[in-house]
């Protein structure tokens, strides 16, 4: 679909890009040409994710560690890359947390756990980049992975919900405010496309897929290759008058069902406690891989 080369010359930072979907996309902007930096908490992973894309794909995979929900160490890291590389052109705010859940059984911690990441660390990466980015004169995209219910909202993801509406309003604000010094904001929200982190949190016990097979008017899930594509045409200069929208990428269902959580009504307390023992797993699993 896109010609070699296309991103040749382009410094791309993916968020979350060690695993799922940031990793698909930094795979595809290194095949067109670009330079590709990764960040996440875990930067064993994104390590290995660097050295497997530059053995695949060769060309150059920067890898960092940092945990955005701390201000500071986001500064560091994109004053690193700025210093060391150079100027990011286009940024990918991919990294986010999420989890099903009962609102009147959430806490606190739970709350700010999606709301640290989502929101606020958006927030400081995107702002890190930004004023940079203004201060030297340079153009720049930002494209941020958000949801369809951004739109219509969301039960038993409320914490998500919230902050990717605040992406959402980021995005369009920001579009408006930075449009004048030719950086653009967009955001993709897609459907399911089916990765080991997003099944177990958020439809644990489902076979990945299933139950959007059968409600989406297409019949079938989003694929990987979809995302990079679109992903890809943001960035490209292929259209810049783009600017402040939010792009659905589900084969119409939001139109059709809502694309939201709203079918968990029918659950029962077994179930949400079923539910609740699958994340903790889940949960736990990921810390002792942090080491």
């Amino acid at each position: 679909m896109f010609t070699n080369q296309l991103l040749a010359g382009r410094r791309i930072l993916v968020t979350g890009g060690g695993t799922g979907l940031g990793k698909s996309m930094a795979t595809r902007f290194l095949q067109l040409g670009a330079e590709v930096h990764i960040c996440g908490r875990r930067k064993s992973v994104c390590d290995e994710t660097a050295t497997e894309l530059m053995a695949e794909h060769g060309g150059r995979v920067v890898s960092h560690g940092v945990d955005i929900r701390n201000a500071m160490a986001v500064d560091e890291m994109i004053e690193a890359i700025w210093t060391t590389s150079g100027p990011l052109t286009d940024l990918i705010n991919n990294a986010a947390g999420n989890f099903i859940s009962r609102s009147e059984e959430l806490s606190p911690r739970g709350f700010d756990a999606v709301a640290n990441i989502v929101m606020h660390g958006t927030f400081y990466v995107t702002h890190a980049v930004g004023r940079r980015w203004i201060a030297g004169g340079h153009r720049g995209n930002v494209v941020s992975i958000t949801v369809t219910w951004v739109r219509n909202g969301s039960p038993y993801v409320v914490p998500s919900a919230m902050s990717k509406s605040a992406i959402h309003a980021m995005t369009m604000s920001l579009a408006i405010e930075w449009g004048r010094h030719g950086i653009r904001l967009n955001t993709i929200a897609p459907g399911e496309i089916p990765t080991e982190g997003m099944s177990k949190r958020i439809k644990p016990g489902d076979e990945a897929g299933a139950r959007t097979k059968a409600m989406n008017p297409m019949g079938r899930v989003g694929t990987m290759e979809e995302l990079q594509n679109l992903a890809v045409f943001l960035i490209s200069g292929g259209c810049d008058w783009i600017n402040g929208e939010t792009i659905a990428m589900d084969g119409a269902q939001a139109l059709a069902m809502g694309g939201n959580f709203y079918q968990l009504r029918d659950w029962s307390d077994d179930d949400w406690t079923k539910a609740r023992d699958s994340i903790k797993a889940q949960n736990e699993k990921d810390r002792a891989a942090r080491g």
